[in-house]
């Protein structure tokens, strides 16, 4: 079987001018492949796409109800924030309520990635921050929970700290890949970074949507309780304009990118569990391939497939608006 296909074709006039591979798997309820493209059992990292199962471990210890936080505060647990303002006003109550400095974060200080907040910092003189970080969602889930686990909360983010076993196992569980067999890696942001076969990538996402299908107690309650946060406050998974949030305003879909051209999406309804890599790591062709794939499966809410025609049109306009290039999904 071949590795990896042809995903999106570009095309200049009457040539083709660029190709993107990669994969796509498909899983049923039962969490077996009813489509794939490329080799359903290529290991992925999944990158951030694990952000609303790393979450769980958090949620299943009621941390977010012992610190009293809101949904809005936890949605960020999910997240890979933008650094707009209500991000960065979620994240210093949450601080706040849970006792936690934002020191204690691993990575460097960083600037927000929507431009517009990042404009107004320059203009205020403000220096980067590790608030601005987009993972600092998924830190604050991971100091909260090294500290429930009672060891040092400041070496959260090692590979052998307790919160990170405790995340590893639950990948393990919701992803149904044996956690031996699952690779590690180290994240942008300094944390372990998960990487499973893609099929199982899928499956993960599938039993998000549907959480009877997890194979844990505590867990299955977990992502009950969480994932209609996700739904209730979808700008808090990345922000105003973006994709992930764009896609979570359907309340059917549970969906999570991860950076280098990873997504991940359950439908609820249909059982179904999704996942995509582009492995020439290219995120904007992305919604070409999550609407195709929509298409092949039936699929059609019409806010949602409007969505995705707006992320990405199937025509590029050049600095004159001529079309220059046309975008063809290749399956």
């Amino acid at each position: 079987m071949q590795s990896f296909v042809p995903l999106v074709c570009e095309y200049r006039g009457d040539l083709l001018d660029l190709t993107h591979m990669g994969y796509v798997c498909v899983v049923d309820e039962h969490s077996n492949v009813v489509l794939h493209l490329g080799d359903p059992q290529a290991k992925v990292f999944y990158r951030s796409a694990s952000k609303p199962i790393q979450a769980l471990p958090t949620i299943a210890r009621r941390l977010d109800e012992a610190y009293g936080l809101t949904e809005e505060e936890t949605a960020l647990f999910a997240g890979s924030h933008a650094g707009e303002p209500f991000h960065l006003a979620a994240l210093s109550s949450l601080f706040q309520k849970a006792g936690l400095e934002e020191s204690w974060m691993v990575m460097n200080p960083a600037v927000p990635a929507a431009a517009y907040a990042n404009e107004e910092r320059i203009r205020q003189g403000l220096p980067p921050r590790k608030f601005y970080h987009n993972c600092a969602g998924k830190h604050a889930s991971l100091l909260l929970l090294q500290r429930a686990l009672g060891a040092p909360v400041q070496s959260y983010w090692r590979m052998d700290a307790p919160a990170q076993q405790e995340v590893l196992r639950c990948v393990s569980i919701l992803s149904e890949c044996p956690q031996e067999q699952i690779s590690l890696g180290i994240d942008g942001c300094g944390v372990p970074v998960f990487a499973v076969p893609l099929r199982c990538m899928a499956a993960s996402f599938k039993n998000l949507a549907r959480p009877d299908r997890i194979r844990d107690e505590a867990l299955s309650q977990a992502a009950a309780r969480f994932v209609p946060r996700i739904h209730r406050h979808p700008l808090m998974i990345r922000g105003t304009g973006y994709r992930c949030s764009r896609l979570n305003e359907d309340e059917n879909i549970v969906t999570k990118g991860g950076s280098l051209g990873v997504q991940c999406i359950g439908l609820k309804r249909e059982g179904l569990g999704i996942a995509i890599k582009l492995v020439d790591g290219t995120e904007d062709v992305l919604p070409l391939v999550i609407r195709r794939v929509f298409e092949l499966l039936g699929y059609n809410k019409p806010e949602t497939l409007r969505a995705l025609d707006e992320l990405r049109p199937t025509s590029m306009l050049n600095d004159c608006s001529m079309q220059a290039s046309l975008l063809c999904p290749a399956f």
